[in-house]
């Protein structure tokens, strides 16, 4: 009888300590998922300011792909996706009071654009084949995810500035014209 007493104390302990720390952390990781908490930063407004005129923000169908989308692994890869943020969130405050004043745009956007694979666009971007009316796009996308070997490419490759790139206005997709539209053509 003692030793039931003994586990459920303990049990009953456990429960008293994990809960209100897995709450925190919970919490915290909530609150700190948000483009608002990126932008509290000085260093990444512009950033965030590029990502709000661009079309991951403005697009007819009123999806909206934020900085978790795009710069951590999926929220359900649970340890690679608290291993990340954890990691740049205290690398970037390490910077901040570290290194004041050293914080580059552009070098910034190329490593990160370095690091990026197909993958975190493919997590919103799955059916990039079926594209009926744009056979171009279709065999330009064709050749990224069925790429030879030694001929692979990224998205960014191709898509370099459709998020952080400073803009005078929203881009709203329906109006933008594509290059071949811009020349008068047809696109195949």
């Amino acid at each position: 009888m003692k030793k039931v007493l003994l586990a459920s104390a303990l049990v009953a302990f456990g429960i008293a300590i994990a809960f209100p720390l897995f709450s925190m952390t919970y919490y915290t990781m909530v609150r700190t998922s948000t483009p608002e908490f990126c932008a509290s930063c000085h260093e990444i407004q512009p950033a965030v300011l590029a990502w709000r005129t661009s079309t991951h923000v403005n697009n007819p169908q009123g999806f909206v792909a934020d900085c978790m989308d795009c710069h951590l692994p999926p929220p359900h890869d649970t340890f690679n996706f608290f291993f990340a943020k954890t990691y740049h969130g205290i690398k970037d405050v390490t910077v901040h009071f570290l290194k004041p004043g050293t914080y580059d745009r552009a070098e910034q956007r190329e490593k990160a654009y370095a690091a990026f694979s197909n993958a975190e666009c493919q997590k919103c971007h799955r059916n990039i084949l079926d594209m009926p009316d744009k056979r171009g796009a279709m065999l330009a996308h064709r050749t990224v995810i069925y790429a030879r070997p030694g001929y692979e490419k990224k998205c960014i490759d191709c898509h370099y500035d459709l998020v952080h790139v400073d803009r005078g206005s929203v881009m709203y997709k329906q109006y933008r014209k594509t290059p071949y539209q811009a020349k008068g053509l047809r696109q195949l």
